[in-house]
Parts: C-alpha cells; structure tokens; sequence
C-alpha cells in the first residue's frame, strides 16, 4: 500500500465532507467536488478522512496515494486557499486586473487579455506583479502556466513572465 494514503486527513474547523460517488468538500472559501476512483475506498471518521485500496482493483495501491494527495489538496483549498505569484520582467511589460479579465502588455503588437476561469480570481498589487487565487491548486497553477505561456523567459536578458521563485539562468552572449 502506498505509504501517502496511509495518513489520515484531518479536517480543519469549518470544513465539510459529503461522501458518495462524488467526494465534495465544502468550506469558508468555497466548494470542490472530485468524482472518486472505484479502486479506493474513502472512509470519514470523526474529524478525518482514510483511503484504502479495494481488494483485487487493479493499480489500487497507487491510486489509493493519489486520491488521498487530491484530497489533502482539496480540504487544503477550502480552508485556506492556493495562490501563485507571476512577476513581470522587461521594459514596458505591464498587467492590470480588470473583473475576470487580466490585460497584459507583453511587448507584441497587440495587448493580451487573459480571462479567468470560474473560481480563480486574480489581482495585480503593482504593475509587474500578478496574483493568482482559487481553491483549486491545479486549476490555479494550469492559469498560471497559460500566463507564463505568453511570454516565458528568454534565456539571454531574462526578459518575460516568470514565477516569483523561478531562477532563469542567463546565457552568455557569443563573442567574434
């Protein structure tokens, strides 16, 4: 059995968990649902959560890790949320949050607007620097990557939209 699946999920104050063919995890930030995998069984007692392997399924050992992890990240999302930070590295780069929509100068010859998905709000503290919010970690980080998309770093001035902890190692210049 897959050592992930083995430690139970503790639910925090406020969050709830309604169990059937659909697992939906409701909190103070809002609500998830995850259709589960018939080859893991989930099991809520008192204030937390175990997955188990059905006997005889096959991969149920691995998926057993995998649901558990997803629903970790699910209880984790509810309570407190996930965000990732986008900086803006270039002259004249520029983003601004507008309701659901983020417009980005990005140094083409057009401006780019980015719409949100439903649950992901996004804000820009400054000009360079973009927030983006949700209860859904994956949802949250495949918005992210689609922004980076636009314009991922080059390797030669750094230039591009960059996660805030991304290290772009610059390349050296050819010389004659």
């Amino acid at each position: 059995m897959s050592r992930v699946a083995k430690s139970p999920i503790v639910l925090p104050q406020g969050v709830d968990v309604t169990l059937g063919s659909e697992v939906t995890v409701k909190g103070p930030l809002g609500s998830v649902q995850f259709s589960g995998n018939p080859a893991v069984r989930v099991d809520r007692e008192g204030q937390t959560l175990l997955c188990e392997p059905v006997e005889g399924a096959a991969n149920a050992d691995a998926l057993s890790g995998t649901v558990r992890a997803m629903l970790a990240n699910m209880v984790t999302g509810v309570s407190k949320g996930f965000e990732r930070k986008l900086t803006l590295v270039g002259v004249g780069y520029r983003a601004q949050a507008q309701g659901d929509t983020l417009n980005l100068t990005l140094g083409f010859s057009h401006p780019v607007a980015h719409r949100m998905p439903m649950g992901i709000r996004c804000e820009t503290p400054t000009q360079t620097e973009i927030l983006i919010k949700g209860v859904d970690k994956r949802l949250v980080g495949q918005v992210a990557a689609e922004i980076r998309a636009y314009r991922p770093p080059e390797p030669y001035k750094g230039k591009g939209v960059r996660y805030a902890d991304e290290v772009v190692v610059l390349k050296e210049t050819k010389k004659k």
